[in-house]
């Protein structure tokens, strides 16, 4: 019988203290192999975890593992994980009379082995999750992995073997297909994403577009066919109008802000400011003091009629980590982390939403969601897992000093609580009432954070590459 591989020979900052050889640990008791090969990690080693799928390995949950992997050398993990989830894509099942888009790829996997002991992977579509929800992003964080993996490794051979060329084609014919919508945007449903929960995030959520972005990049490994060439200039050109678009109209400071206070509605016609129909009444009360002046962000969602201004953390600090914003938005959006550093990170960064959702807003939007009421889970709760794109995101806009104070917060606080998977309260000061205990993605981003400080030159080797623009955020 093949013995698995581990997931660490000698891991780099294992001698730096317990905390960091407690978080190799915890990565390495949650591998999951498949025939002798180490292809993923589980969600969390909690054995009091509440529902069976957090023994899965999650596409979305994986990425910093991967890109942990491929910085200590373990790039064959790396690999095997990319071609597992690959092959996985045949496993959904289809409903009578609708045929399953291509390129949809599992939110999930998990190794089963037999009685006669057989090895059998089995993915999940969304058939097993909370809400019966199909995700959006697996197909968008795998693009990205394979990115990373590339570019950090130099393994073209991979990327243009035949089946990750047809893969790609499959993703990028899915993001990029004709429909009813006229923007550049992807449109999604609630809770198909990180926020797998029901939110009010349907329509175009800001982390789908920063995700979507970093997805038609993945156009330039496509090899040129006469037959794919289209898909390659359509994927280039979507996504130079994408960032345009996203930098115009998701940007929210005191200037756009008083506009929007002004707006003129039910307006026809060209060249009209308000091409949304923005109603003024429905900015929220909170906006107006919480928004400093020189400072800004990227409003969550936005579509006719709608403007959602709530701060999503995972979508703001994408657009800095993957350089999607202009160069004047990037300081403007660091501004306003570093002045309102007490409500979006507290005492455990970083707060997923801001703010929370309370009240009969509550009951309405989460449908009286015990898992999400204020403050907690998807609802204003802090996330440990995003100090990874937190410190990419203040390294990208040149602050090593607040990517150090956030990691600091989570250094000593993060291992002794046994790595959580979010906390409570409007400072992040309680471990969540219902956070499973050993998430992997916790362990992953304190060990991913610490890499980036240390050598911030391994984010451009990682992919996060793109430099800031230069552009407009003038509306109409």
């Amino acid at each position: 019988m093949i013995q698995p591989n581990p997931c660490f020979t000698r891991p780099r900052h294992a001698g730096r203290g317990p905390a960091f050889a407690d978080a190799y640990r915890l990565i390495e008791d949650a591998g999951i192999h498949f025939q002798g090969q180490l292809v993923g990690t589980a969600a969390s080693v909690d054995p009091k975890a509440p529902a069976g799928n957090y023994a899965d390995c999650f596409v979305r949950d994986f990425f910093p593992v991967g890109l942990i992997m491929l910085l200590e050398g373990r790039g064959d993990v790396v690999r095997a994980f990319l071609h597992l989830i690959m092959q996985l894509r045949g496993q959904q099942e289809e409903l009578e009379g609708q045929q399953i888009a291509p390129g949809v790829l599992p939110a999930s996997f998990r190794v089963q082995r037999n009685a006669d002991g057989d090895e059998e992977v089995m993915a999940d579509f969304g058939d097993r999750a909370i809400g019966r929800v199909a995700p959006v992003d697996s197909m968008m964080w795998w693009s990205m992995l394979l990115h990373a993996y590339v570019q950090y490794t130099g393994d073209l051979e991979f990327a243009q073997g035949p089946e990750i060329q047809r893969m790609l084609r499959m993703i990028l014919s899915l993001c990029l297909q004709s429909r009813f919508e006229v923007f550049p945007t992807l449109l999604v449903p609630d809770g198909s994403f990180m926020i797998d929960r029901r939110m009010g995030v349907n329509g175009h959520p800001i982390e789908i577009q920063a995700l979507f972005h970093s997805t038609l990049r993945c156009a330039a490994l496509l090899l040129p066919e006469p037959g794919s060439q289209w898909l390659v200039d359509l994927a280039k050109r979507r996504r130079e109008v994408l960032q345009s678009y996203v930098q115009d109209y998701y940007w929210l400071d005191m200037d756009v802000l008083n506009r929007i206070y002004r707006y003129e509605t039910e307006m026809l016609g060209e060249n009209v400011e308000n091409i949304f129909n923005i109603h003024p009444e429905s900015i929220p009360l909170w906006v107006q003091d919480w928004l400093p002046d020189g400072a800004g962000y990227f409003v969550g969602n936005l579509g006719p009629g709608r403007m959602d201004f709530r701060f999503f953390a995972q979508g703001n600090l994408l657009m800095l980590a993957t350089g999607m914003a202009t160069a004047t938005q990037a300081e403007a959006l660091t501004s306003l982390i570093e002045q309102r550093w007490t409500d979006l990170l507290g005492r455990m960064p970083m707060k997923l939403v801001y703010p929370a959702v309370e009240g009969d807003e509550w009951r309405l939007i989460t449908g009286s969601d015990p898992k999400n009421i204020p403050w907690s889970y998807h609802n204003g709760g802090n996330w440990p897992v995003l100090i990874w794109p937190l410190v990419a995101a203040m390294l990208k806009v040149d602050r090593a000093d607040l990517a150090e104070k956030a990691w600091q917060l989570v250094e000593s606080r993060l291992p002794a609580a046994r790595w959580p998977e979010y906390y409570d309260g409007r400072l992040g000061r309680l471990v969540g009432r219902r956070a499973n205990i050993g998430q992997v993605w916790s362990a992953a981003g304190f060990l991913l954070a610490r890499y980036f400080l240390d050598d911030p030159d391994v984010l451009s080797r990682l992919g996060f590459d793109e430099a800031f623009t230069h552009g407009s955020t003038e509306r109409g």
